[in-house]
């Protein structure tokens, strides 16, 4: 396969990954209008925000005992299929309670379907350039941040909050049909030998080098979605930002992102995954405490502290993931990503049970305890930093460093 095919195909699965990343991102910043219309308050919409990663994490670990049994074209259109589903429910919804509800069938299919195109991008671009091409991928969040969130909001603002929905909607069905018609089919993962059931599970699982990659990417999570889900509120409470300005914050980030997500990844291949990602791991660390910690302040303050905030702590998931990928041959690959997703999103739900229960609004409308969250969100960064260091490369070799990737590529080629 040429580059620029290769190109194509990972534009067309970050556009995939933008929807359902939106799908996500799109409630975060909809917290204070969710929490008003619905009558809940921050345990409710935790929980709303819980629902989707418990689903998703479920779905993640029981799609692994099939996931590298099929063809991945026909896998990734199915589960595509099904998280549109999940989507025109929650444009149909009117209460948290049928909310609640969609954003489970979302979470199923949405975390089967994220799953897929990191599997499928990973068998599409060899290890050499693989933090590149997955950081292309990655770049969809940025997108949905800069782009997405935003006209998500507009769409709320002069609509309602299920607009954003109906949005994604549409745009997962043209995408649907593009995959099925662009993307070839993809079987070199099927072998005779692939057994059923819960089997792939175990494989991992008695696999040392995949369960230190699992707990790294889980602690990678909880320090990440520790502080995401009451982001807005803090803001808007705490910091004192305009309802009507919040967008900027996540454009700004988007914005950022989208120019820095690319470089990320090839200087991760360039320098070493863990190398960079430890660079990046620092970063966050102050940005997560000026963030936590900030009372009110200028708008043309708070943009960079924001926008930073998406640079490097939403960057560490660019070597992250490549790391990731590396970590188990690829016949196991989808199972093992499948897992991996399991871990993100059981991570993230637990996340968001923790914030409801040391975050409490007062009625003033201020969040109290959010600084609690940036402590422990700074220890999880460190711990995942330590972890990250643990976990091999094994599809060059089987006792390689994740962190010495460039050399390894160099006598391979050489």
């Amino acid at each position: 396969m040429t580059e620029s095919r290769e190109r194509r195909l990972l534009l067309l699965l970050a556009a995939v990954q933008f929807t359902h990343v939106l799908d996500f991102m799109v409630m975060l910043p909809l917290g204070p209008q969710l929490m008003r219309e619905l009558r809940i308050g921050p345990a409710g919409f935790s929980a709303l925000l819980g629902c989707y990663s418990v689903a998703s994490g479920l779905a993640g670990f029981f799609g692994s005992t099939f996931i590298d049994r099929f063809e991945r074209r026909r896998l990734l259109v199915l589960t595509y299929i099904g998280f549109i589903v999940g989507t025109l429910g929650c444009a149909l919804s009117h209460s948290a309670v049928v909310l609640g509800l969609a954003r489970s069938v979302c979470g199923v299919f949405g975390g089967l379907c994220g799953s897929m195109v990191m599997t499928v991008a990973s068998d599409l671009v060899p290890p050499q350039r693989r933090a590149a091409g997955l950081g292309l991928v990655t770049t969809s969040f940025s997108v949905a941040a800069a782009f997405g969130v935003p006209l998500g909001l507009a769409l709320a603002n002069r609509f309602d909050w299920e607009a954003p929905f109906w949005g994604v909607a549409l745009m997962s069905m043209i995408l649907c049909g593009l995959i099925s018609v662009t993307l070839p089919p993809l079987k070199e993962h099927l072998h005779p030998g692939a057994r059923f059931g819960f089997a792939p599970i175990l494989e991992v699982i008695r696999d040392a080098n995949a369960r230190r990659a699992l707990a790294f990417y889980g602690t990678l999570v909880f320090a990440h979605f520790t502080i995401i889900p009451m982001l807005a509120p803090y803001l808007i409470g705490n910091v004192h930002l305009a309802e009507s300005r919040l967008f900027l914050v996540y454009l700004v980030g988007g914005l950022l992102s989208l120019f820095t997500t690319p470089r990320i990844g090839r200087l991760a291949d360039d320098l070493g995954r863990v190398r960079v990602y430890a660079g990046l791991v620092g970063f966050a660390i102050l940005i997560t405490l000026g963030l936590t910690h900030a009372r009110p302040m200028p708008l043309y303050w708070l943009l960079p502290l924001g926008g930073s905030f998406f640079v490097f702590a939403s960057g560490r998931f660019i070597p992250a993931q490549a790391i990731l990928s590396l970590a188990v041959p690829p016949r196991r690959r989808g199972a093992f990503l499948s897992l991996s997703s399991c871990a993100r999103d059981i991570m993230a739900g637990l996340t968001t049970a923790v914030g409801g229960w040391l975050v409490v609004k007062t009625p003033s409308g201020e969040i109290e305890g959010y600084d609690r969250l940036g402590w422990i969100a700074v220890a999880s960064g460190v711990f995942s930093l330590w972890l990250a260091t643990r976990v091999r490369d094994v599809e060059h070799s089987g006792t390689a460093s994740a962190g010495d990737v460039t050399d390894q590529t160099k006598r391979s080629n050489g």
